[in-house]
């Protein structure tokens, strides 16, 4: 096992706010208007011809009653948004996430949030992320910067990217990010990086064990045990590993934390039309682990909680050989399309953070609505 440590005073951040000017929200009830908060109503005129046909506007009359004196019931401020065509925002690129900076939110800012949103941040945690240094992984990781940890701990096998991932998060960040090169199969190389992290920072307050591997198109009959035990150890083992490390430092520390393991929808469904039973079996192993964990650990004030991700399009996925099945999987899958790279952020951020204080045992599917069918 090797390490490699990145430390640095955070420095300020730059801190964007940009205010949605309206949100959609069901009609509101007149008496609504009156009270001493700011209400919109948006108002839209709409003509049903006799086959009943959508009248489509080519603008929308606005109507904002506000208690800032500048409007009032009597008189509110009225004006039209232009209806544009296809309006649906274009989603971000990998490339273009991947080159993004990261803005830690800054302490100061923290303070003056409302109490929900500082419960919806990690200000302050240390925050261990496996397969922290590509892919789901690593996007969690930055998210967890920008939410304010106090500092990333990535372990990963690959010494290199893990090395490269380590110093361009502390670069674009500025928070101490250290990385451990650790194979999530070695118990004692486990031990051995959390107890390093305890003596630097202290027990851990969060991880986000998202080292894994996958499988498929294999059919069962021809699939080699060899392979199946090393899908088992990463997958499964891996997990137990992990979460039994830094679960002891916690208890040890009689520190509450947060046990965010990454399954899979693949652990409650069974994928079709690829061929991918052992896969399966590994994550439905790790969504029982997680349950279980939640179950024991509770008196610890150590929440455990699954993250079960659907169809996912990353860098595993974007072969050739696959596009006949991505289609399929498109098709099934209500939002109609695989899920982006960063779209595990935010449920990362809230399972990590307090916000999610009273929740452990949960297995979270994000999917696009694949396992509603």
């Amino acid at each position: 096992m090797s390490f490699s440590v990145a430390r640095s005073v955070m420095s300020s951040a730059r801190v964007a706010s940009k205010a949605a000017p309206f949100a959609r929200s069901a009609l509101a009830k007149p008496a609504a208007f009156r009270a001493p908060v700011q209400s919109r109503a948006i108002s839209v005129t709409s003509r049903l011809s006799a086959k009943n046909e959508v009248i489509k506007e080519t603008e929308v009359p606005v109507s904002i009653y506000s208690p800032d004196g500048k409007s009032t019931s009597a008189n509110p401020d009225q004006f039209n948004i232009p209806v544009k065509k296809g309006s649906a925002a274009a989603e971000a690129s990998a490339e273009d996430l991947a080159n993004a900076d990261v803005i830690p939110l800054d302490p100061k800012v923290y303070k003056s949030l409302p109490p929900t949103l500082q419960k919806m941040s990690v200000m302050g945690k240390v925050i261990v992320v496996t397969g922290g240094a590509r892919g789901l992984g690593n996007h969690m990781a930055k998210a967890c910067a920008e939410a304010g940890a106090k500092a990333l701990v990535i372990f990963d096998a690959n010494q290199e990217l893990g090395d490269e991932a380590a110093e361009e998060l502390h670069r674009k960040s500025g928070i101490d990010v250290v990385f451990f090169k650790v194979d999530v199969r070695d118990g004692n190389a486990i031990n051995a990086a959390v107890q390093q992290v305890v003596d630097i920072y202290g027990a851990p307050d969060v991880l986000v064990n998202s080292a894994g591997i996958a499988d498929s198109n294999i059919k069962a009959e021809t699939y080699d045990p060899a392979m199946f035990r090393r899908l088992i150890d990463i997958n499964l083992t891996g997990s137990f590993l992990m979460a039994q490390s830094v679960g002891r430092a916690m208890i040890a520390a009689n520190k509450p934390g947060s046990i965010i393991l990454v399954a899979s929808m693949s652990g409650s469904i069974v994928n079709y039309p690829q061929e991918q039973s052992c896969y399966n079996a590994s994550k439905a192993g790790v969504i029982q682990l997680g349950k279980s964990l939640a179950a024991e650990w509770a008196k610890y004030d150590i929440r455990v909680n699954c993250i079960s991700p659907g169809y996912m399009d990353t860098a595993m996925n974007k072969v050739p050989s696959l596009d006949a099945q991505k289609k399929i999987w498109k098709s099934l899958t209500p939002q109609n399309r695989l899920g982006a790279v960063d779209d595990l952020n935010g449920l990362c951020v809230f399972l990590a953070s307090d916000a999610s204080g009273y929740m452990t045992g949960s297995n979270v599917a994000i999917d696009g609505g694949y396992t509603l069918y």
